[in-house]
Parts: C-alpha cells; structure tokens; sequence
C-alpha cells in the first residue's frame, strides 16, 4: 500500500474522525507564536492537510486568516460541515494550490510526514513569504504513562512494527536540517469516554487499511483490557504535541 492511498483512507472514516479525534491544546498555538516570534492574530495562514479541521478551527479562534488545504473529498465534505465559512482547497503539500510568497504561516497539523519532502519543502519556501513560518506538528500519546505503553505494545504487535526504546525526538527525525528547525514538546490531556477513546484509536490509518474484523476484534478485547484499567469507564487520555518551527 502506497503513502498515499493510506493517507487517503481517512475518507472512509471522515464523520468518526471529527467525532472522537483529539484536538489540540492553546499552549501549542502559544508555543508557535512564540517560536515565529510573530502573533497568529490578523496573519494569513494556510493549514496544509487540514481533514476535518481541528487545527483550523484553533487557529481562526485565535485571529488567523486561515485557507485550509485537504486532499481527500471525503475529509473535506466533513471540514465544509463544520466549517463553511473557511476557504478551502482541493489539493496537497507536493502541490499547493497557492501564489508565490502570498503566507505568513504555513501549517502541517500531522500531516507532513504524508508528504514527499523532495517537493513539499520546495512548494513550502515558494509560498511563504519573506519572513513567514512552516510550523509542523503531531499529536502523539503519552507512551511514559504505563498503561499507554501497554496499549502501544498491543498496537505494536498488532501491525509488525518494532518495539524500540520511547524516542521523544522521533517525530523530528529526518526533517530537513537546512531548514533550521525549532523544536518545542507541548504535553496535555484529555478526559473522554472509554467509547471515544476506542473510535478514536480505531480511525488510525493503520486499522482502515487493516479491515474490518480485525479491527473489531482488537478494538473489543482492548475494550475488556481498558474497562479494568478505568472502571468508571473514563478514560484520562495524555498527549505530547512535538512541535518544528521553522523561520524564512
């Protein structure tokens, strides 16, 4: 399977995605205004892969002119439901549909590693403009609190990955160093039912591409697993945002 068939496998799950995934925290909108040295408020940004629009709905509360940019018909039918007052273009990181020199902030809300770097780093300096910012980040559970790590073996063995050492650096790992990246860890959390929790595990791209009785199987013998873990069947979820800015 292709990176970009398996980005695209997010269509087929656009409604669940907006309904259980998580947001992100203020402190990371914070942490990129202060990275950039420059205020969100008023500036023209364009969020690149932005799916159903949780990162874009973040930053026009902050001030932002925002353009959203998404691949998928499906992610982006969802986004126009929630959004449908937001620009928004048909078309990807490897070939933006933007003007030269024309943003200020050109957001990648985990959504730069479905991009080929040999273009999409070319088509970021193309249209930003001088002075402008390319702000990358990924949402990740927290794998230091036990019983995410747990969970994180289970999904381990479940798709043959390995099983190193917890590497807060890994989403940085191979970004292009002529860029000058800065880098920032945003910790935080969220408390949300033991339901949300397992759709939210089950719109991975990694379980649509998996089929549908494989997943389900997983997702309820996780639900058994997770029920004794919190009884009250609240699940106290914890995240890090690994954050890269980078100034033009």
């Amino acid at each position: 399977m292709t990176v970009t068939s398996q980005a695209r496998s997010f269509d087929t799950a656009a409604a669940s995605y907006a309904a259980n995934r998580p947001s992100y925290p203020p402190a990371l909108l914070d942490a990129v205004e202060e990275l950039t040295g420059h205020s969100l408020e008023g500036a023209r940004v364009v969020d690149v892969g932005a799916g159903t629009g949780l990162a874009t709905m973040l930053l026009r509360a902050r001030g932002a002119n925002v353009i959203a940019v998404e691949p998928g018909p499906g992610m982006a039918s969802q986004f126009r439901l929630s959004l449908p007052d937001v620009p928004l273009l048909i078309g990807d990181g490897n070939n933006l549909p933007l003007a030269s020199a024309s943003v200020d902030v050109l957001t990648y809300a985990q959504a730069w590693h479905w991009t080929d770097q040999r273009e999409s780093v070319p088509e970021a300096l193309r249209v930003l403009r001088t002075g402008g910012a390319l702000a990358l980040w990924w949402n990740d559970s927290d794998s230091t609190v036990p019983w995410i790590a747990n969970q994180d073996a289970r999904l381990r063995r479940l798709f043959g990955a390995g099983d190193g050492p917890h590497d807060p650096m890994a989403r940085f790992r191979g970004l292009p160093p002529e860029l000058g990246f800065a880098y920032r860890h945003v910790p935080w959390t969220r408390s949300v039912p033991l339901d949300t929790h397992l759709s939210n595990l089950a719109s991975y791209s990694d379980f649509l591409v998996l089929g549908k009785e494989a997943t389900n199987t997983f997702i309820a013998r996780e639900r058994d697993l997770l029920a004794k873990v919190f009884p009250s069947r609240m699940v106290e979820e914890h995240y890090v945002v690994s954050l890269a800015v980078s100034t033009c």
